[in-house]
């Protein structure tokens, strides 16, 4: 139980015991620490209702409250506010458990659930670049959140592998190497393992394919039709494709393994090909799905919509599919697959309007409900411009240049502090490769998920202020006074005992961990976290400048102080894991 639902149990019986409802006693940390640790507002609601005055209601309280041995203080402010403080035993205790506690006073859910997470999102044959980012930095915090909270957790990559775009590439590939055998339509195969392309060939082929379509129609025809006899299974085209899809995959690992991003799926849009034909036939048979203007369709407007929801369209006048289509194939892959609970989408607010038609066609067509289907939308990472971030030159930047640009600016900025100094080349790499890593996802995850924010390297690389490399930096000095300790000799972490200021403020500090969990959990927002583990830092930094710890003469004041340290490092690291930016082990 979080210390928060502890407190709101205990002073909602008192509420009850007065004959109010016990949910009016809800417990929260303090608006003002300088007066109390915690408050409850409730005897304002209670006097409202009952047509008391709110003061003499909190007096009741308060007096019943005064009794608990929990408590060092309580006392009224204002109309009836109740300001509560703990006793420095039952915040020792408590804290004495969470150093117990494998998992630190991480809140856990009640019951577990299955979840498809959806994030990252690339296309085949296309690099990666800056517009990734945030999908696959928020989809992996979220995806570790859900485990630790005790969710079994699903991440699917859903890679963009069916479309126009591989019809593009072959036809401009059969341009430049027309002899190659996977163009002759009597050849079944087999054909050669290697591939003809490389990544860099793709990188090339595909933006200038893309381009001759838009200049040519007649070029367009052809990555149509060569389109259509990929997905109707010409052997050469298919395994033409799958090259292109190992040669990208390659990329795409090498990308996120460098953010520390992996998925439990990697499948694409050409996964549920199979799955389309016999869904909208069953979709049609239903009267779900109807012709209109020679394409089929689900629509979804309603009466009450304050804003036009054009049709979902399955299949378009020429037969083609669209997004929607393996969009809901996929849904019913998912649903055929695990059976989840639930489906989370991570992917630009830009798709919002998308993500609501496909849900409420799933829901339409009894798919999968749509208060399970969620979009956790993200808003753009910008310039200083305002605008989405860009080169100099005003093209996207490719996601490989800004991890390098990143992880380049960290080294100088370790070489600046002589933060690494005395190390090798290899360990100098790793500690500038794990603080550009912090800075970069820092940045992202701590700011709200749907807003934007502007992309400030410098102020991102900082080792002060609100910055990943703040957080790498504490939880390095936490772990340098553990080590003192040790080969100082000056004993093992003992029972908990707090006596000043900033033990009590770290000690309230560690405590409302679940609580940041449970926020983040529920709220699918991760800045939770991010502002918990700012706090916890700072919170040490004050301890560790006001109390004496390795050099404590009193032994029990110095083990309880050990046990402090050793606690805030803990939780700091977990923390860190979390948003999947763990510290160096020293710098």
């Amino acid at each position: 139980m979080l210390l928060t639902q502890e407190l709101s149990a205990l002073v909602g019986r008192s509420f009850a015991d007065e004959g109010f409802d016990p949910q009016l006693g809800a417990v929260r940390v303090s608006d003002r620490p300088d007066l109390a640790q915690f408050q409850c507002n409730g005897a304002l609601v209670a006097a409202k209702a009952a047509k008391m005055n709110p003061r003499a209601v909190g007096e009741k309280i308060a007096a019943r409250l005064k009794g608990e041995k929990i408590f060092a203080d309580v006392s009224l402010a204002g109309p009836g506010f109740i300001n509560l403080t703990l006793s420095d035993d039952a915040l020792s205790a408590r804290i004495g458990a969470l150093g117990d506690d494998p998992r630190l006073g991480g809140w856990r859910a009640q019951s577990g659930e299955t979840i498809v997470l959806d994030y990252g999102g690339p296309n085949v044959a296309k690099p990666l670049h800056v517009g990734h980012l945030r999908s696959a930095i928020i989809g992996e915090c979220l995806k570790r959140l859900f485990r630790f909270v005790g969710f079994e957790v699903f991440g699917d990559i859903h890679l963009g592998d069916w479309g126009l775009p591989m019809g593009q590439l072959i036809t401009e590939l059969k341009r430049e190497q027309p002899g190659l055998a996977y163009f002759d339509p009597a050849n079944e195969g087999p054909f050669a393992s290697a591939s003809p392309v490389s990544l860099e060939d793709l990188e090339r082929l595909y933006p200038k394919a893309s381009a001759a379509c838009k200049e040519d129609a007649a070029r367009a025809g052809e990555a149509r039709q060569a389109t259509a006899e990929l997905q109707a299974g010409r052997a050469g085209y298919r395994a033409l494709w799958k090259h292109f899809i190992d040669i990208s995959r390659a990329g795409i690992e090498r990308e996120y393994a460098d953010l520390g991003v992996t998925f439990d799926w990697w499948k694409g849009e050409a996964d549920v090909d199979p799955l389309i034909s016999p869904m909208v036939e069953k979709l049609r048979a239903a009267g779900v799905a109807v012709e209109d203007a020679g394409a089929v369709v689900i629509h979804v407007a309603r009466d009450d919509d304050k804003k036009e929801y054009p049709p979902l369209i399955l299949y378009k006048s020429d037969g083609g599919v669209m997004y929607g289509t393996t969009d809901l194939a996929t849904i019913v892959d998912r649903v055929e697959s695990v059976d989840p609970d639930r489906m989370l989408y991570v992917v630009d607010g830009r798709q919002r309007d998308h993500f609501e038609q496909v849900f409420r066609a799933s829901d339409i067509a009894g798919i999968y409900p749509k208060e399970k289907l969620e979009h956790l939308w993200f808003g753009t990472m910008n310039g200083k411009d305002g605008k989405p971030f860009k080169t100099r030159a005003g093209g996207v930047l490719k996601l490989r240049d800004l991890i390098d640009m990143v992880q380049e600016r960290a080294a100088e900025r370790l070489k600046e502090s002589g933060f690494a100094d005395g190390y090798g080349k290899s360990e100098a790499d790793d500690v500038a490769r794990r603080i550009g890593l912090a800075a970069l996802k820092f940045a992202d995850l701590s700011n709200p998920r749907t807003s934007d924010y502007v992309f400030d390297l410098d102020r991102f690389i900082a080792f002060e202020g609100k910055t990943g490399p703040y957080l790498h930096y504490a939880s390095v000095r936490v772990r340098s006074v553990l080590n003192k300790a040790e080969a100082a000799g000056a004993g093992a972490p003992g029972p908990v005992a707090l006596t000043e200021k900033e033990e009590r403020d770290l000690a309230l500090i560690l405590l409302q961990f679940g609580d940041a969990v449970k926020d983040a959990a529920e709220k699918r927002l991760p800045h939770y976290l991010c502002d918990h583990a700012f706090t916890l830092a700072q919170a040490f930094s004050k301890f560790y400048a006001a109390c004496r710890i390795v050099d404590e003469a009193d032994a029990a004041r110095r083990a309880s102080r050990l046990s402090l340290a050793r606690a805030a490092g803990r939780q700091l690291d977990l923390v860190l894991d979390l948003l999947g930016m763990p510290a160096p082990e020293k710098m």
